[in-house]
């Protein structure tokens, strides 16, 4: 019986010669699907990126910020839609749902447009009472202090869409009332209802991007910063 140390090199080629062996090519290419399959996934169910595109929550958010925003804070959400479109392959279906905080803002399905995504401020919950009296919000008739809501005028009997004054109103349980920091240039629940809590994307949290296209370029000062500073 020989002592002799195998050859290590040629047992290895021939492992090699009895399989196909992958290419650098299919390499690159499962790395590329993993890789996706991952950014999927996060974006799913943890973070997902948004881009503010209006000012109706200025000074807070600025119409260029780009934001990250936590896709599990208030629910899990089974994935029903065709991955980077609006379409939809089956209803939405809601686990381990949260009512969001007073003063979250929160980012959802515009509800007359499903297929567009709006961000705005919580500012009723369901089964409270909330009235505008004057620009003032007033919760099961207690005065709410303020102190993100800007005002670019001042309370005007004759403004449209309960922008200044809105009547007693009972947000109904699985609802939530949002309005925009920005209140006399925002379109919220003042104008089209209270929303159902079903329409929550997420809950924004940081802003990673801030550009300003017509002025200064990148707003340095905001890059990093949460939105509740």
């Amino acid at each position: 019986m020989s002592n002799k140390p195998e050859n290590t090199e040629e047992s290895t080629a021939v492992l090699k010669a009895g399989k196909p062996q992958k290419t650098v090519t299919r390499e690159y290419a499962e790395a590329l699907i993993i890789a996706l399959i991952l950014a999927l996934l996060i974006r799913t169910f943890v973070v997902q990126a948004f881009k503010i595109p209006t000012g109706s929550m200025k000074p807070t958010l600025l119409v260029g910020d780009h934001l990250l925003v936590s896709k599990f804070s208030y629910s899990f959400h089974i994935p029903n839609e065709i991955p980077f479109t609006s379409i939809q392959l089956f209803p939405d279906y809601h686990f381990f749902s949260k009512v969001p905080e007073r003063g979250d803002i929160v980012v959802f399905k515009f509800p007359l447009e499903p297929d567009k995504d709006y961000i705005k401020r919580v500012i009723g919950l369901p089964g409270e009472t909330i009235q505008v009296i004057r620009q003032k919000v007033y919760i099961n008739d207690k005065f709410l202090k303020e102190p993100y809501a800007h005002h670019t005028q001042s309370p005007s009997s004759l403004a449209a869409n309960n922008r200044d004054d809105m009547p007693p109103l009972r947000i109904p349980e699985g609802h939530i009332f949002v309005m925009g920091d920005n209140r006399e240039n925002s379109s919220d629940s003042r104008v089209w209802g209270v929303l159902d809590l079903k329409n929550l994307r997420g809950k924004a949290q940081w802003i990673y991007w801030s550009w300003d296209s017509k002025d200064t370029g990148l707003r340095t000062e905001r890059l990093g910063t949460s939105v509740y500073r």
